[in-house]
């Protein structure tokens, strides 16, 4: 859960960090080629005045945000082409008259505003639309004659077309390429995801950071998790069944949601295990065998996106059997007595073999894809079963205007947002045409594009927007005033974008470094501006971000604060249908019900979790005179997340948990955590302290003085016979592992009833 540093010289750092991830170099080449075609013809016809209309109609068309199938994509820009045209149109016939203008542009800005209720899909398209309104209210669009606004609107629609056409004709080579790509994004994401894991555990120095990001790289792995779902139902459920490819990829997404919780769990025992002495014996061994499997994995990811055979795993073959070999040698060393160890060292011994277990399972798991990736990309007929993924359901048309309906009120975050966004845009454009400022218009853009739902989003989005635009701005300046050339201008101008394009998804920031001077190249083809466009667009720019931060907080704000209850109620509910559901099926072992009742929770519990952290992200973003006192609110996030890795690790133990042997307070112990994880979230809805904890201990007590009856029980056994599977040996495999995560969960309980006890105070 990373919260931000406050500190000056790390928060301005922390602006132009780049996400993980390569750039999209890609998606820079189509981004030179779309705006290269339509600058070129202008410059060669000598129209380039006329061809920016084309120019920027390309540009925003290209900018529209859909990763998914082909006819998602397809649907986005085919949309985006008809609104700019729209727009284009709408603002030529209202331009001439300000008392025209001014409701037309709130209406617009209000609409485009409210349009992402319906998705992220929605709210790329009507951003570009809504920038494509106000960019031609100010510079382009004059009513004249009739048909110089059918000239120009086809100018429009044929940069869009241009822009569709282009990227969905090379898409349509390989329509699968996007199915493909997000499956080994996941795998890829899963790679980073072990390799925290190892550091969360292997390394208790930085154990607070390390955490921080091993949860964000879990969300990271959720979300494209999710992401490959919808991907793979809309290119499929409409085929009336998977073909080859579709089969194949299924299996490896579901089995990214088994790494993912074998992962968890591995990084739960590494925690325990290291704070024992038997595990600095197995260090070097296991952090071996997790640097092999997150290597395998990142080849999966290259072999699957690619479209190229993995290679062979025998460097992680050899270090499993390697770390099988010490562990064989430590266990025959402790029940030797060869060794110094400590009193409780079985109970270690047992936690080791858990671990190895884990980390074998694990490698047999990555060699079961790795042949399922080499049949992908050979073609060969699948040995396994399709498995079932069930569609999510379309949206109907009453479903549509129900959401609209439901959401046209003040207690909607949306709505009230699409009416901050309209009031500061038609109040920017108000004032920049009332005192005729010169580009005036950079103003409105840029509150339109800063301005967002919550006042945390806006405050970065601004800062980023405003430190890249005065350095970018700077760019310009000193491009403008050595690059006399008109053809030299274009070709800076062309690399600009091809860079700014690459690292778009990468860092907002160094994009509108990049992207300044890119424009202000672009106004100096088009007519004349000199050095004093950079200059303008900097105090704009300014001017443009100080509206929006004011706006953000005096119109209709909602702050997280008040809003933060309710969203940790959800989350601590969720996580406790999860509780709720694993400790069922250690009840009731025999009624085998472990694949189809816990996934759904659990995946409901993880995106709670990952909710519940980015509204605290969003607290943490407030002013200070508004957010109170966050440290109780990281406390009780990064315990619920601890939580949900307890229940996991149970969750996984189940696959060898038999249920012959039963613990006599297991069922009133659980029934307890469920009745105070209840009054916890009650307390957080009704905002009053919670009932004071319940006499927890009495019943962990008695859990471990079986455990420790069980395990003199099995030393005296492995005097006799150390290597008989004994029904005493399976019980303590069994109970150990239960044991010590019914002890993290009450401890973590524990710590929520204290942190929300604060919160209420």
């Amino acid at each position: 859960m990373p919260f931000t540093d406050k500190r000056p010289l790390s928060w301005l750092l922390q602006q132009f960090q780049l996400q993980p991830g390569k750039p999209a170099i890609f998606s820079g080449l189509r981004s030179l080629f779309i705006l290269g075609v339509p600058i070129g013809v202008g410059i060669i016809t000598g129209h380039a005045a006329a061809s920016a209309i084309a120019t920027m109609a390309a540009w925003f068309v290209g900018m529209v945000n859909v990763d998914g199938a082909y006819r998602q994509r397809a649907t986005a820009m085919i949309t985006a082409t008809i609104g700019v045209t729209m727009m284009f149109m709408i603002a030529s016939l209202v331009s001439s008259h300000l008392w025209l203008a001014v409701p037309t542009t709130f209406l617009v800005i209000f609409i485009t505003g409210l349009s992402s209720l319906y998705g992220n899909v929605a709210a790329s398209v009507s951003l570009v639309t809504s920038i494509m309104f106000v960019i031609s209210l100010a510079r382009f669009a004059s009513f004249s004659n009739l048909p110089t606004l059918i000239e120009q609107c086809a100018l429009c629609l044929a940069g869009g077309t241009w822009t569709t056409v282009l990227s969905l004709g090379v898409w349509v080579v390989r329509p699968y390429v996007p199915a493909m790509q997000i499956v080994a994004n996941c795998y890829l994401s899963l790679s980073k995801f072990l390799d925290l894991a190892s550091e969360r555990g292997l390394n208790p120095k930085d154990r607070q950071e390390s955490a921080q990001q091993f949860l964000q790289a879990q969300d990271m792995v959720i979300q494209n998790l999710t992401s490959a779902r919808s991907v793979w139902t809309t290119i499929w459920t409409r085929q009336k069944g998977a073909n080859l490819r579709g089969n194949y990829l299924v299996v490896l997404i579901e089995d990214v949601n088994q790494i993912v919780n074998s992962v968890v769990a591995l990084s739960e025992l590494l925690a325990i295990a290291s704070e024992h002495q038997l595990f600095s014996r197995l260090q070097k061994e296991i952090q071996q065998v997790i640097e092999q499997l997150a290597i395998a994995l990142q080849m999966l990811s290259e072999a699957i996106a690619r479209g190229k055979n993995p290679p062979h795993l025998g460097d992680l073959d050899r270090s499993v059997e390697a770390l099988e070999h010490h562990r064989q040698v430590l266990r025959s060393q402790v029940l030797n007595k060869t060794i110094n160890v400590q009193p409780d060292s079985y109970s270690d011994l047992v936690n080791l073999e858990k671990i190895t277990a884990s980390l074998r399972k694990l490698a047999e798991q990555i060699h079961t894809d790795a042949e399922i990736v080499k049949d992908l990309i050979q073609g060969k007929q699948p040995s396994i079963a399709q498995r079932d993924i069930s569609p999510p359901a379309q949206p109907e048309r009453s479903a549509i205007i129900d959401t609209l309906r439901n959401n046209f009120t003040f207690d909607s975050v949306l709505f009230r947002h699409a009416l901050r966004l309209a009031l500061i845009t038609t109040f920017a454009e108000l004032i920049a045409s009332l005192l005729q400022l010169p580009r005036g218009y950079w103003i409105t853009l840029t509150a339109l594009v800063a301005l967002k739902p919550n006042f945390g989003g806006t405050s970065q989005t601004t800062v980023q927007s405003v430190i890249g635009t005065i350095l970018g701005g700077i760019i310009g300046i000193i491009l403008i005033l050595l690059v006399k050339n008109q053809l030299a201008i274009a070709v800076c101008f062309l690399l600009l974008v091809f860079v700014a394009m690459s690292v778009r998804s990468l860092s907002y920031s160094i994009f509108t470094i990049l992207l300044t001077p890119a424009i202000i190249l672009l106004l100096n083809i088009i007519s004349a501006g000199g050095w004093r466009v950079g200059v303008l667009r900097i105090f704009d720019s300014l001017a443009g971000g100080a509206l929006a931060l004011l706006g953000s907080y005096l119109l209709f704000p909602r702050w997280e604060r008040q809003q933060l209850p309710a969203q940790l109620e959800k989350t601590i509910r969720a996580n406790l249908a999860y509780f709720q559901q694993v400790i069922a099926n250690y009840l009731h072992p025999q009624h085998n019900l472990f694949a189809d009742s816990i996934n759904m929770p659990r995946h409901q519990a993880a995106l709670e979790n990952a909710n519940a952290t980015a509204a605290a992200q969003r607290l943490f973003s407030e002013p200070r005179h508004i957010q109170g006192e966050i440290e109780p609110v990281m406390t009780l996030m990064v315990y619920i997340r601890g939580f949900f890795s307890s229940v996991t690790t149970l969750a996984e133990h189940l696959r060898e948990f038999s249920g012959e042997y039963q613990f006599t307070e297991l069922k009133r112990l659980t029934d307890t955590i469920v009745q105070v994880l209840e009054n916890l979230a009650d307390a957080l809805r009704q905002g009053q302290p919670p009932q004071p904890l319940p006499a927890l201990d009495s019943y962990l007590e008695a859990i471990h003085n079986q455990i420790e009856h069980l395990h003199t029980a099995r030393l005296s056994e492995i005097a006799i016979n150390s290597y008989t599977l004994t029904p005493t040996l399976q019980a303590v495999r069994e109970q150990t592992p239960l044991s010590t995560e019914l002890d993290r969960i009450v401890n973590e309980m524990k710590i929520m009833h204290c942190v929300i006890a604060r919160l209420q105070e």
